[in-house]
């Protein structure tokens, strides 16, 4: 049975076919059957098309409900698109068998889609452009992150695991699994786009934010009461950021011991997620299991039969 899916872009302008072309290329060689949606190379300023064009990409992908539905690539643009996105179309696909898949910007749409239609899985993993579309000069595709998407695209995958840091031994907890770029999450906070997740497990991922930067947002959510609410909080890769003279040995760990120092719950690190070549697939909104042995940790979760009639019925242990 071939797996429909469709390249869409939602939010940032592709500056370039070509890579959405390899993207495409690249994905049908693996098996997939590949559309790429009339509007994924649309141009206005630095969007993919205005904000009507890029609204009815999404619901036009939607009404069509893929198996997968990829996004190209991230950027800027869906918080334009919230208050107006039909929700229920969007769930309505899920139920359908449609996974939404990507990372970044996508995360408004992810965790809107959480708040306004409880129980709508996602998959925060990655998108076309950056992740199946880098030429050969440029490294082509990871291995672990073309694995880890296939599996999860064909429900084989059930678990993801990582290295962590010492002193999180023994621990384990259960919740839903939240969360995704931090900018994104903190600009939902006071908006009906932020679904109220009580004993979840939050995962958060920045690019290009310095650790001061990444430590205010980091704060403002614990201000906000949402990281005590939480069984744990999972961080991922913040990337792509400079030193300043100012700095004098502060850094990324000392951002986070600022943060631990504020919250009674566990706050985790090593999650290869963000934007970073080499990164897991993970469902948004499913119920998962953290653990820890060690250094080790693996979060995994179990949707049984949950991929509408799509479900191919592997289960691959761990």
């Amino acid at each position: 049975m071939t797996t429909t899916l469709t390249l869409y872009t939602p939010a940032g302008v592709l500056a370039q076919a070509q890579p959405l072309k390899r993207a495409a290329k690249r994905l049908g060689k693996l098996g997939f059957e590949v559309a790429v949606d009339e509007g994924a190379l649309a141009k206005h300023q630095r969007f993919a098309g205005d904000d009507e064009a890029r609204l009815a990409a999404i619901h036009r992908v939607a009404k069509a409900a893929p198996d997968i539905a990829l996004a190209t690539r991230g950027g800027y643009g869906l918080t334009r698109l919230l208050d107006r996105l039909d929700w229920k179309l969007i769930a309505h696909s899920i139920e359908h068998g449609t996974r939404w898949v990507g990372h970044s910007d996508l995360t408004s749409l992810q965790l809107g889609l959480l708040a306004q239609a409880k129980g709508a899985v996602t998959w925060a993993g990655p998108m076309a452009a950056a992740d199946f579309g880098r030429s050969e000069e440029e490294g082509g595709v990871d291995d672990v992150t073309q694995d880890c998407f296939t599996e999860a695209m064909s429900g084989a995958l059930e678990a993801v695991g990582f290295r962590t840091e010492a002193g999180f031994d023994g621990l384990g907890a259960k919740g839903m699994l939240w969360g995704g770029n931090l900018c994104v999450v903190n600009s939902l906070l006071g908006t009906k786009h932020l679904p109220k997740v009580k004993g979840g497990i939050l995962f958060l991922e920045d690019v290009n934010e310095h650790p001061y930067r990444v430590e205010r947002n980091l704060l403002q959510l614990a201000q906000a009461g949402i990281l005590d609410a939480q069984k744990a909080v999972v961080l991922g890769e913040f990337s792509a950021w400079k030193k300043s003279p100012l700095d004098r040995g502060y850094g990324l760990k000392q951002a986070i011991e600022a943060v631990r120092a504020v919250t009674k719950t566990p706050i985790l690190t090593g999650l290869p997620f963000g934007h970073v070549r080499t990164m897991v697939t993970m469902p948004v909104g499913a119920k998962v299991e953290l653990l820890v042995s060690g250094r080790d940790a693996f979060i995994g979760w179990d949707l049984g039969h949950h991929h509408g009639h799509h479900d191919h019925d592997h289960h691959h242990g761990h």
